[in-house]
């Protein structure tokens, strides 16, 4: 089978999004499938099999190429996917990269998969400069582009209650509606987008991990913290108020004998630093963006992974890389207990860090209990791994082949 993938964001700029796609390509092509990511980058990639789309220079959101124009990318897309003869097109995005891939798709007559990565109503949200003025800009170019006469929302969820949060709303569910096929990695966010309107065949398919990254993992042992030294917790992600990394910089400052590495970069760095300097000085390492290897190798060091994020993240890759390399998972959403294997997780009493710093100092004075949930965790690495949802994946692909023949 011939796979586009499409993305607005890819490696080497971090996040789960780019993670997803990277395990994505090589399960599928272990298989003996034919994978190529299309995506704006801020320069041309080496592997022929990563087309850059047309790419804006000097404007790059959150530190991201940005995809421009939409018709060029759409013009550029057209004529790849008819040259290799594309099977299937796969859709991680809801920005002008993605609509680029619907518009050649359309124009081709090929079927697209959407998956639905998360909450741009959340993320425009929290990133954004004034968020009431550019998501209604935002929404007007993706309008003009795609109709949103495909969204019937439930104005009573809390979660899409203001203008501004219906806006983004209304934009995922009618992309996703214009899909042959939609893909959600949890459950939790599957019956948001079902309850706003989205009415196309939607498969719940969780992430995983490529055998690369399993691989460089290896067969990691479990976590036993000496009862007198300090029990050292790992945080990765961006540093973006969505994910609300200066809760867990408060946490580690609230909790003597807790230790921590953050890994990641983003808007709220400067205020991260500073909040360190505050309340955890010497007790908290901020390392910027590193390369997925550099994560890994922080975690082979630690005895916890924390996730901070409140009502925003749907199933976070950081999350699945911690389990398979033994560590336990502590986190503030309870969405997000789904993905915990039972025993090798916590989720807080309240998501406050008052709430989570009696988390990690139930851990701190608990190394037992660390040392059993770093086992668990350790039994369930294999259900992790990218090639258990391939054949799910490949499945999804057939019946939205099948729809359009």
């Amino acid at each position: 089978m011939r796979i586009a993938m499409v993305t607005d964001y890819y490696l080497p700029t971090l996040g789960g999004v780019q993670t997803v796609i990277k395990a994505h390509r090589e399960a599928l092509e272990r298989e003996g499938h034919d994978v190529h990511v299309f995506a704006p980058l801020a320069a041309p990639s080496a592997d022929p099999a990563i087309v850059r789309l047309p790419t804006a220079r000097g404007f790059a959101p959150d530190g991201y190429p940005f995809t421009w124009s939409p018709a060029a990318a759409a013009a550029a897309l057209t004529d790849r996917l008819r040259e290799i003869a594309v099977d299937v097109v796969h859709v991680h995005t809801e920005m002008f990269a993605a609509l680029a891939g619907f518009e050649a798709a359309r124009a081709l007559g090929i079927p697209v998969v959407q998956t639905m990565h998360g909450r741009i109503d959340v993320y425009t949200r929290s990133v954004l400069p004034l968020p009431s003025v550019t998501t209604a800009l935002l929404a007007r170019l993706h309008r003009q582009r795609m109709s949103h006469d495909r969204a019937s929302l439930d104005l009573t969820a809390p979660y899409a209650s203001t203008r501004q949060a219906r806006r983004m709303w209304r934009l995922m569910v009618s992309q996703a509606n214009h899909a042959s096929q939609v893909i959600v990695p949890s459950a939790h966010f599957a019956a948001k987008l079902r309850a706003q309107g989205v009415r196309v065949p939607l498969t719940v398919i969780s992430n995983g991990l490529e055998d690369t990254v399993l691989e460089r993992i290896g067969h990691p042992a479990a976590r036993h913290p000496a009862p007198d030294r300090p029990l050292r917790a790992v945080w990765c992600g961006r540093l973006s108020p969505e994910k609300r990394p200066e809760v867990f910089v408060d946490a580690i400052g609230r909790t003597p004998g807790v230790e921590a590495d953050m890994f990641g970069d983003g808007v709220s760095r400067r205020r991260v630093l500073r909040r360190v300097g505050a309340t955890a000085a010497g007790r908290i390492r901020v390392h910027g963006a590193v390369p997925q290897s550099r994560v890994l190798e922080g975690m082979s060091d630690a005895h916890v992974l924390v996730s901070s994020s409140l009502d925003f993240d749907n199933q976070p890759m950081v999350v699945l890389e911690a389990l398979a390399a033994g560590l336990p998972v502590i986190v503030c959403d309870p969405d997000l207990a789904e993905m915990l294997p039972p025993g090798a997780g916590i989720v807080t009493a309240s998501p406050d860090a008052e709430g989570l710093s009696a988390a990690l100092a139930a851990l701190r004075d608990a190394p037992d209990e660390v040392a059993r949930m770093s086992e668990t965790a350790i039994r369930h690495r294999r259900r992790i791994a990218q090639t258990t949802h391939r054949d799910e994946l490949l499945d999804v692909y057939r019946a939205a082949i099948a729809a359009v023949r």
